[in-house]
């Protein structure tokens, strides 16, 4: 077993989502089995995961039910961040800071926000791993109990 990893950042964190954009979502089903979706992921400076689903798609029924999700971002390049969190549908003015941090980052979806058929989903990570596998040793960057500057 090698070195412990360095201490992930808040700003490795952010621009990384913000540079690789999409990733697996994934849930705990009604029987416990986990259950994955492919989809635009954004993030907002604070370090919220960010994104939308249909009101009665899987997802949001499952973290409904459960609100635990692990999520990856990227890969496929040779980085990738792992990330464990609680999910939720975000009110008010936090809502509407997840929305403009998903409409930012991806201005071709910023209508369906208005739907009433679709919401926002905010993940605020508890746990992260962040990996450069395209150089040996790895490059890895972990964080526990929320994600910092």
């Amino acid at each position: 077993m090698g070195p412990s990893p360095a201490r992930l950042t808040l700003g490795r964190l952010v621009s990384h989502v913000r540079e690789v954009g999409d990733g697996v979502v994934s849930s705990l089903g009604p029987d416990g089995s986990p259950q994955g979706a492919y989809l635009p992921v954004a993030v907002t400076d604070a370090g919220e995961l960010v994104f939308d689903a249909r009101v009665g798609s899987r997802k949001v029924v499952n973290l409904g039910r459960d609100a635990r999700v692990a999520v990856v971002v990227g890969g496929a390049g040779g980085t990738t961040l792992q990330a464990q969190g609680v999910a939720d549908v975000p009110s008010g003015l936090d809502r509407d800071r997840c929305a403009a941090a998903y409409a930012t980052a991806f201005p071709q979806f910023a209508g369906s926000l208005e739907d009433p058929g679709i919401v926002v989903l905010r993940v605020r990570v508890e746990w992260a791993r962040w990996g450069d596998y395209r150089v040996s040793p790895p490059v890895l960057e972990e964080s526990s109990g929320g994600v910092r500057a």
